[in-house]
Formats: structure tokens, C-alpha cells, sequence
């Protein structure tokens, strides 16, 4: 009874109806204590062994380790793929310098230039056995070549008279196609003679698609299976502005196909792909046990949650208040069972494309690169156990309502700037053709960046866009770097001093943190700042006064 009593003394604000058990709080203050210890300090305290601080550091090297093997693989796939598309540009367009003009590779003003590149594309499509230096060759179905097909669209009527120009035209489009078997490519020009005459005031464009299959070797190298790809290849001449430019545009969709008809594997290529295959599926085991761990902890810590809110409700006739609910809401936990998940389905990924049983990489990429980046970005929740490393964590979790608060007010603004500027400066300005290359502009001149070529890129065609675009550039340039941007800043600072003050001086205290300062053997405390004082006074306590571990403070 004399313990229940002095218990009702240290804790004023929680009045009391119902006399406290001193063994059933004391047990309690212990598992709340205990929650809050870093592993270490669990370890001294109860010798339990941190099994989710090993299976973590063990997840790190492990996940990043494979990140690193994959992006090599990926960086041979991505490369094998750039330069084909190059080397077929190269091949199949006339007078190609190398660099492409614009969104489009090449363009043409004469029809003579749109007869000679057509018919290119088709002698260089006949003679690419003898042509590519690459291991490259026509796609097969059921044993036979698939053809080259020409389509050309048009409009369904069409006719001007040159010397009045009137115009009759047909909205509607008509598309005429031929299909061509690179075996009979001596007799294409004269059995087709037709097809190729154009009328050019109705040609909207020609689209020439073909299929051809290749190897990447480039993964023999490193003892892996190579990837055995079907390159469906489109070339189009496109003269829908009718401006007399021509745009010519070459692309492909590269589908990889397994396994490839006379293709033999050695022993070592295999072997070392089944290294890799256990390699991951122990990753996979690693992280399932790493989410089990962290799901196992948040369940506890509901439980304990649960435990603390009947205690005060039931002897104190009081609930807890959200801002210490929410000290039990571990969103470190959540972070790593969502970078589990991710990396567990990369991997998956990763070993299907391994098997050649998938060929996404991009997916996979994104699952794998995504769980990697949380996986370090978890590790700060382990240095923020140190009183020096803790203020990166505790000057975010501070400024963050704030600076949310600020980009939502300054987003409507920077909204404003980006359409404005797309409809405005859009037709004369190469980086405002977008709204999205808008907002990356806009984005750019914010950190000072490439600013003189975006004044002297506009050039004085009109008069009136100029000054337009001048008064644009510099109210956008003065509000957001001399305003908006300083005012940013100055959140964090502002954020950032709280929290050095409150390093000296100490941290506001909570309900929690009060109940968390009674006397125990095993819990020594090293101050006995703001215990007594009344409900409503602004307590504090030395960052020295509460556990290592517990630096979740209500700021």
C-alpha cells in the first residue's frame, strides 16, 4: 500500500480510483523498459542474443552483394541492346551520321531521297548475312523466314491541281501492305513496281517491320547462360505534317526467346548458374526470417501497448494519450518488412531470369534497387542508439510535418509556373515542349542550375513570348530561390536548434517517459528531473535521464 501511494505521488496527472498492484506495475515498467533498450543493452540486461540485429547486418551484405551481380548482368543486357539498335541504324538507314536529329534518327526533303532510303532499308534487309558483323540473322517460324512488311498509309482520296491548288481530300485512311521473303529479294522491285510509286500529297507514312534473332555472348564470359533474343524491328518514314520533311524513325522490341536451336551449353556456364541460384534462394531465407523477426516484434508490441492502456485505465481511470501510442508504432519495423517483401520478389524474379524462364529485368531492377535502398536506409535506425548520430533522425521526424505542410502550399504555385510556362513557351523553347520537361526545368532553375541557356535559348522570333518568357524566368528564379527556397531552409534550421536545445537542456517529457522513471534493481536512473512535478508543467528530462535506446522523443 505505501508503494501504491508513492507511486499516485510521482505521477499526479493519473488520479486514481483503484489502489495500483506495485508488483503488477513494476513488472510492466520492466517489459516497457525492456522494450525500449537497444540490442545491446538487452543483451547485458537479460543476456538475449540481438537476432535481429545479426539477421540484419547479415541481409545488408547479402542483398547488396547481389544487387552488385545482377546490375552487371544488367549493364551487359542494356549495353547488347544499345548497340544493336546503333549497329541496325548503322545498317538499314541511308546516310545515318550516328546521332540522331531529334526524336527521330534522320529526315529527308527530296522524293527521290524517300525512293532511295525505302528501297535501302530493303537491299540492306536482303544482304545482312553478308553485311553484319554480329551474330545476327533472319527470324524463323515452323522452319520458314518471316517476311519484311511494307505498310503504307494514305489518305482514302486525295488530289491538288498545282496550278490553282485546291485541295479534295479524304479524312479517312486506307493502308496498303506487302509482305517480302528475303529469298526472293532479286524479283521485289520488278513484281511490285506498283506499290512502290507514291503519291505524296496523300501518304501519311510507311511503316517496314521484319523480325531478326541474335545471341548475347557477352555473359559466356562470366560463366552464365546467354540470353537468345528476337528483334522485331520497325522502321517508319513518317509524313504526316506534309511540311516536304520526311522524318525517317527506327526502333525495336527486343523478346528474348529459350532455348535457342543449336545452342550448346557447357558444364561450367550451368554450374555456376546453379551457384547463383542457391545464393539467392538463401537470400530469400534470410529475408523471410528478417519480416518474420520484425513482425513478430510489432505483434509484441501491440501486446504491450495493450497491456500499458489497461493498466492506466484501470488504476489510473486514464488513457493513453496518442503521442505515446505512437512511441509503440515502430515504423522501422514496417520499413524493413516492406524492403523483405520487395527483395524477396526480386530475388524470385532474379532466379527466373537466371533460368531463362523470364526475361524482365527492368522489374526486377526495380524490386531489387527499392529494397536494397530501404535496407540502408534501415541502418540509421541503429545509429540513431548514439546521442551524436540521433539528431539526423530526430531533426526529420521534427521538420517533417512542417516541411510537408510548406511543399503542399508551394506546390500549387510550382504547378501554376509549369502549365503556364508549358502553353506559353512550349512552341518556342525546346524544354517546355512537356509539361513534364517543364517541371524538370523548373526543377533545374530552383538549384541554379543551366540557367544562362534557358534565358539564351529563346530566341527574339517573337517579340511579344520574349518578354513574356523574361518576366517569367525572373519572377520564378526571385520567388523560388530568394522566398521559397530560404523559407525551406529555415524550417529545417529552426527544426535543427530545437533539437540542439533540447540536447542541453532536455527533452519534453511524456506520460510514458514518467512512468518509465521509477526506481528498479537492474534499471538504475541517473536523475530524477521532472518526477512530482504537477499535471501541465513543462517537464523535462536530461537526454542522460532515459534509456540509449528510448530517443523517440514527442518533439
Amino acid at each position: 500500500v505505501e508503494q501504491a501511494n508513492t507511486a499516485l505521488d510521482l505521477y499526479p496527472c493519473l488520479s486514481t480510483s483503484i489502489a495500483t498492484d506495485p508488483m503488477t506495475e513494476e513488472i510492466l515498467r520492466d517489459d516497457l523498459r525492456f522494450y525500449f533498450m537497444s540490442p545491446c543493452e538487452k543483451y547485458k540486461t537479460r543476456r538475449q542474443l540481438p537476432w535481429k540485429l545479426a539477421v540484419q547486418i547479415l541481409k545488408i551484405f547479402m542483398i547488396t552483394l547481389q544487387l552488385i551481380l545482377f546490375g552487371l548482368n544488367n549493364q551487359l543486357v542494356v549495353s547488347y541492346k544499345e548497340e544493336n539498335l546503333l549497329a541496325f541504324k548503322n545498317l538499314f538507314l541511308k546516310g545515318y551520321s550516328g546521332v540522331d536529329e531529334d526524336d527521330y534518327s534522320i529526315s529527308v526533303y527530296t522524293k527521290q531521297s524517300v525512293y532511295d532510303s525505302l528501297h535501302y532499308v530493303i537491299d540492306q534487309y536482303s544482304q545482312l548475312r553478308n553485311l553484319s558483323v554480329g551474330p545476327a540473322s533472319y527470324a524463323e517460324e515452323n522452319g520458314e523466314f518471316l517476311p519484311l512488311i511494307i505498310c503504307k498509309k494514305s489518305y482514302k482520296r486525295g488530289s491538288v491541281e498545282p496550278s490553282e491548288e485546291p485541295y479534295d481530300i479524304d479524312a479517312e485512311l486506307e493502308t496498303d501492305c506487302l509482305a517480302l521473303d528475303p529469298e526472293s529479294s532479286k524479283t521485289w522491285r520488278m513484281n511490285n513496281a506498283s506499290f512502290f510509286e507514291l503519291d505524296f500529297y496523300r501518304l501519311v507514312d510507311i511503316e517496314i517491320t521484319f523480325a531478326l534473332k541474335g545471341i548475347n555472348l557477352q555473359t559466356v564470359r562470366s560463366h552464365e547462360l546467354p540470353d537468345c533474343y528476337t528483334f522485331f524491328v520497325k522502321i517508319v518514314f513518317d509524313n504526316s505534317c506534309h511540311s516536304g520533311k520526311v522524318k525517317l524513325t527506327l526502333d525495336f522490341d527486343a523478346v528474348t526467346i529459350w532455348p535457342l536451336h543449336g545452342l550448346l551449353l557447357s558444364f561450367s556456364a550451368q554450374k555456376s548458374t546453379h551457384y547463383l541460384l542457391i545464393f539467392d534462394g538463401f537470400v530469400i531465407i534470410v529475408c523471410l526470417s528478417s519480416a518474420v523477426l520484425c513482425t513478430r516484434s510489432i505483434i509484441l508490441a501491440v501486446r504491450l501497448l495493450q497491456r500499458f492502456s489497461s493498466f492506466c485505465l484501470e488504476n489510473y481511470n486514464q488513457k493513453v494519450c496518442e503521442d505515446d501510442q505512437r512511441e509503440f508504432l515502430n515504423c522501422w519495423y514496417i520499413l524493413v518488412i516492406i524492403s523483405d517483401v520487395m527483395a524477396v520478389i526480386g530475388s524470385i524474379l532474379k532466379m527466373e531470369i537466371q533460368a531463362k524462364s523470364m526475361t524482365n529485368y527492368d522489374v526486377c531492377s526495380i524490386f531489387l534497387g527499392t529494397s536494397t535502398l530501404m535496407v540502408w536506409v534501415g541502418v540509421i535506425r541503429y545509429l540513431g542508439y548514439f546521442e551524436k548520430y540521433n539528431v539526423l533522425i530526430l531533426t526529420m521526424r521534427a521538420a517533417l510535418p512542417k516541411v510537408l505542410r510548406f511543399c503542399c502550399c508551394a506546390g500549387m504555385i510550382y504547378l501554376g509556373y509549369t502549365f503556364c510556362g508549358w502553353i506559353v513557351l512550349g512552341p518556342y523553347h525546346e524544354k517546355f515542349e512537356g509539361l513534364s520537361r517543364v517541371a524538370e526545368c523548373l526543377f533545374s532553375l530552383v538549384n541554379g542550375d543551366d540557367m544562362f541557356s534557358t534565358f539564351a535559348e529563346f530566341e527574339q522570333k517573337n517579340t511579344m513570348v520574349w518578354l513574356f518568357s523574361r518576366a517569367y524566368l525572373y519572377s520564378f528564379i526571385s520567388l523560388f530561390i530568394y522566398m521559397v527556397l530560404s523559407l525551406f531552409i529555415a524550417l529545417i534550421t529552426d527544426a535543427y536548434e530545437t533539437i540542439k536545445g533540447y540536447q542541453t537542456t532536455g527533452f519534453p517529457m511524456t506520460e510514458l517517459q514518467r512512468f518509465l522513471l521509477g526506481q528498479k534493481e537492474g534499471f538504475p536512473l541517473q536523475g530524477q528531473e521532472g518526477v512530482g512535478a504537477e499535471c501541465g508543467e513543462a517537464e523535462t528530462v536530461h537526454a542522460s535521464v532515459m534509456l540509449c535506446c528510448c530517443k523517440r522523443y514527442s518533439i
